[in-house]
């Protein structure tokens, strides 16, 4: 453009007459950055002459070489007009106005402002690259950019991210043209903040990417505790785990723990292992850890469900009638427990809150009332407490009491309310007598720990006493009160009805014990089977006697019949003592007249007949040899001892006189009385014995006795004959089950037993 210019101008100067001279291009602002070159432009046409320039007003000098500064100099073809001024690393003295002149034109052009940009020094943070910092104490990060023109813009970034809020200033260095700017970032370092990376840039329009510096934070702080209980809810008694989860810089220096604010001497270490009760619900476990910085405390209270306990206890009071009355009851449990109040001996529930409101109480209010907590599937409290309510009196005995004619009697005036009463006056007939002896009367008064009670004592009491109508009257502060009694006699019944009740009783009571032991030794006795009777256990020996017959040698004195009995008592109790340490024995009754394969028990110790052909075995019951007449015996229950494998039964039962067992005795239609449907008498059953097919059915039956000892009339040994036993007698006997036998008819057979 500029040779454009130029040529144009040669050739208007060439083909016509001679042009003014003037600045063809003159100097504009121009701005640079410390250190690189910038040319100011400087344009003359028409002009021969010295072009100079000045800075500031300071001519520079003439020449194309500006020897007094070496950066400067004049760049341009004189020819052509042209005069501009280069500089080369531009400083920041460079920075001034400059001006291009035609001195001997005396022309001089614009001024032109040359601005040096200077960037910032490197930034620097105070403290970096580590700066030690305390948790909690408020720090400013400050970030410094100097020497930079213009002023330098500083922004703040903390792990990357821009951070706002900084506080800037600038000051502006000697030279006037440079500045200094310092920022300023507040924080509050945590724990969180350790190894945390901050950083400052700074930039001006000498260095738009500006630069940047960076700081690291170590923050010293006390302990940062996490406390937690393993389990989280327990019941009451049950041990739990407290842990203390610490971290600190500089390191842990130690633990310790406390309950309620009370130092636990034996836990020094993070974990604390304990039984926990009531009191962690209320008073909070803490651990204290401490380092080189200082100590951190956290507590924690324990989750443990408990029954209630009584926090405030209600307290007794007094108020006077139409009163309103507040009552107090505080619970403590958990989980969180239901409370209800009530009157003691009734169901109404009056309150469900902590206290209990009255208004306007009357006497009836007055008493005990239950304050009770329940905490579900825990457990529950109650707490009694008792409201008095000031009135007249209130007499509450019974209006007809009673007395024995002829003996000392009672009438009893009770005062159960409040105040107690000042005066109590007892009247009757033309008679009042508030204390000591009239006639055969004579008033006492005595205070009980719920009332007053004033006792009218009758000494020999009499028939008008129960005529008479007798009047208590009692007077406290609140008035009066007024009981109308009644006496009436008493019946007594005689010392002998009295006494023979208790025996009585006493008897029955005995009587039902003695029972039940039976039954169940019984019981446990028919529950045992298989036992094993060894050859010595038993030994049995069967006599055959001549037929009974009604005589009177034949009876048996008393004396006969109670040796027999002891004799029967003393065998059996051994043979019982024996058999009940086999085990199992059977009961089997005679009614289900079952069939068995009978077996000696005495494994053939004695072979009672073996002389006798023995037929193929059958099973005959005791019954078959009984004569179906009248009812001549008395039943007992049946106390029997049966071998599962059918040996023996054993029974006793009462006999009746020996003319009963006669043979000429009348035959009756069926089986005697008690035995219908089958014998009750339990029977010791024993096979072997021959049978005899022409034993009559109306014939006296064989009758097995148990015998002992062996008397002189022997007539068939070695089967030894007994005498049959008195009158009503009663004896344990045994029977054996056998085949009919030719001996059988009109012969009494007895077993002697020995143990």
């Amino acid at each position: 453009m500029r040779i454009l210019v130029l040529c144009l101008l040669t050739l208007a100067d060439t083909h016509g007459q001679a042009a003014q001279t003037r600045f063809v291009e003159e100097p504009e602002d121009q701005t640079v950055v410390a250190g690189q070159r910038i040319v100011l432009s400087c344009v003359v046409l028409n002009y021969s002459g010295i072009v100079q320039w000045t800075k500031d007003g300071l001519a520079l000098g003439m020449g194309q070489g500006l020897k007094a500064w070496p950066r400067y100099r004049i760049v341009g073809t004189a020819d052509s007009g042209q005069y501009n001024l280069e500089i080369t690393d531009a400083e920041l003295s460079d920075d001034a106005v400059y001006e291009c002149q035609a001195t001997e034109a005396a022309l001089r052009s614009r001024r032109a402002k040359l601005t040096v940009l200077i960037p910032p020094e490197d930034p620097t943070i105070d403290g970096a690259p580590e700066i030690l910092l305390r948790a909690g104490t408020p720090y400013n990060l400050t970030c410094r950019a100097r020497s930079a023109k213009p002023a330098a813009t500083i922004v703040w970034y903390r792990d990357g991210l821009q951070q706002d809020g900084a506080i800037t200033s600038t000051e502006v260095l000697a030279d006037g043209k440079r500045e200094t700017t310092t920022s300023q970032l507040a924080i509050n370092p945590s724990d969180l903040d350790i190894g945390r990376v901050f950083s400052c840039r700074s930039t001006n329009d000498a260095i738009p990417a500006g630069k940047e510096t960076f700081v690291k934070l170590n923050v010293h702080h006390p302990p940062t505790v996490t406390l937690s209980i393993q389990p989280q809810t327990v019941q009451e008694g049950e041990r739990v785990v407290f842990t203390c989860m610490a971290t600190a810089n500089p390191e842990i220096k130690g633990y310790r723990w406390a309950k309620g604010g009370v130092i636990i001497e034996d836990a020094k270490e993070n974990k604390y292992d304990t039984q926990v009760d009531y009191t962690f619900f209320t008073e909070p476990v803490s651990c204290e850890v401490h380092n080189d910085i200082g100590s951190t405390n956290v507590s924690t209270l324990v989750d443990v469900h408990f029954a209630p306990r009584i926090v405030v206890d209600p307290k007794p009071t007094i108020t006077d009638i139409g009163s309103d009355v507040t009552l107090t009851c505080v619970w403590s449990g958990n989980p969180p427990l239901t409370l209800t109040w009530t009157k003691k001996e009734s169901n109404m529930v009056l309150s469900n809150s902590n206290q209990l409101y009255l208004k306007s109480v009357t006497q009836a209010d007055a008493g005990q009332y239950v304050c009770k907590a329940i905490v579900p599937r825990i457990g529950v409290g109650e707490r009694e407490v008792t409201l008095f309510v000031n009135g007249p009196p209130i007499i509450s005995s019974e209006a007809v009491q009673y007395a024995v004619r002829g003996d000392r009697g009672k009438v009893e005036c009770f005062i159960g309310s409040t105040p107690p009463p000042d005066r109590i006056a007892w009247a009757w007939k033309e008679n009042i007598l508030e204390a000591g002896t009239l006639e055969r009367y004579t008033v006492e008064r005595t205070n009980t720990g719920s009332g007053v009670l004033s006792t009218l004592t009758i000494n020999n009491v009499m028939d008008a006493d129960f005529q008479t109508r007798y009047n208590c009257t009692a007077w406290n502060s609140f008035g009066p009160g007024t009981a109308i009694i009644q006496l009436e006699e008493k019946e007594v019944l005689p010392v002998g009805i009295i006494a023979g009740a208790t025996i009585g009783a006493s008897i029955l009571v005995i009587s039902f014990l003695v029972a039940l032991t039976c039954f169940l030794y019984r019981r446990r006795k028919g529950s045992r089977k298989d036992v094993t009777l060894r050859k010595l256990d038993i030994k049995v020996e069967t006599v055959n006697r001549e037929p009974l017959t009604l005589h009177a040698d034949r009876e048996e004195d008393t004396a006969s019949v109670s040796t027999a009995t002891r004799v029967m008592k003393a065998i059996y109790s051994s043979f019982k003592d024996d058999v009940d340490l086999k085990q199992d024995l059977r009961c089997d009754t005679i009614d289900t007249r079952e069939e068995y394969e009978l077996k000696d028990p005495t494994n053939g110790y004695y072979n009672v007949r073996a002389h006798e052909d023995r037929p193929s075995s059958r099973t005959v019951l005791y019954a078959d040899y009984r004569n179906p007449g009248p009812a001549r015996y008395d039943t007992r229950p049946p106390s029997r001892l049966s071998h599962s494998s059918g040996y023996a039964q054993l029974n006793t039962y009462s006999r009746g006189p020996a003319s009963d067992y006669n043979a000429e005795a009348a035959p009756g239609p069926g089986p005697p009385p008690g035995t219908a449907g089958g014998e009750t008498a339990s029977q010791l059953s024993y096979e072997n014995y021959g049978s005899h097919a022409a034993f009559p059915a109306g014939a006296g039956y064989a009758t097995y006795r148990l015998g002992y000892g062996q008397p002189p009339s022997l007539d068939r040994a070695p089967y030894d004959a007994y005498d049959p036993m008195g009158k009503y007698a009663s004896a344990t006997r045994f029977s054996y089950t056998s085949q009919h036998s030719d001996y059988g008819q009109r012969f009494q057979q007895r077993m002697q037993t020995h143990v």
